[in-house]
């Protein structure tokens, strides 16, 4: 399975911005299979979880995020996505995508958000 990110970028603060995450090399069982998660990491700082989405389509979010940011998924494109909104400066990061089930953990390579005036 190979993760693709995108949507990244540099926004203003109250800014939005739309991650995409496409699981390519993947058959749709095995995407369906998967815990979704965005995680992100800013410089210095540990990796922390940002939002997740089960195969089921039950969604948990990081204190800091809930209420701005929404995960989602499209099965049929095997592609999941992180609406961002009302972006604040330490939503600084880079974000990557991660999906896992009991058999396999696969990471995206990352995409840099920069939430800067």
């Amino acid at each position: 399975v190979q993760l693709v990110e995108s949507g990244g970028g540099l926004v203003q603060p109250g800014g939005s911005l739309r991650l995409s995450c496409t699981a390519s090399r993947s058959i749709l069982s095995t995407f369906i299979s998967f815990n979704k998660n965005w995680y992100r990491q800013a410089p210095g700082k540990p990796r922390e979880l940002v939002a997740s989405i089960t195969n089921m389509g039950s969604t948990n979010y990081a204190d800091s995020v809930k209420g701005r940011f929404t995960i989602s998924k499209d099965n049929t494109k095997k592609t999941i996505y992180l609406q961002m909104n009302d972006l604040k400066p330490e939503d600084t990061a880079a974000y990557f995508c991660n999906m896992a089930n009991q058999n396999t953990d696969n990471w995206g390579r990352g995409t840099q958000v920069t939430v800067s005036s």
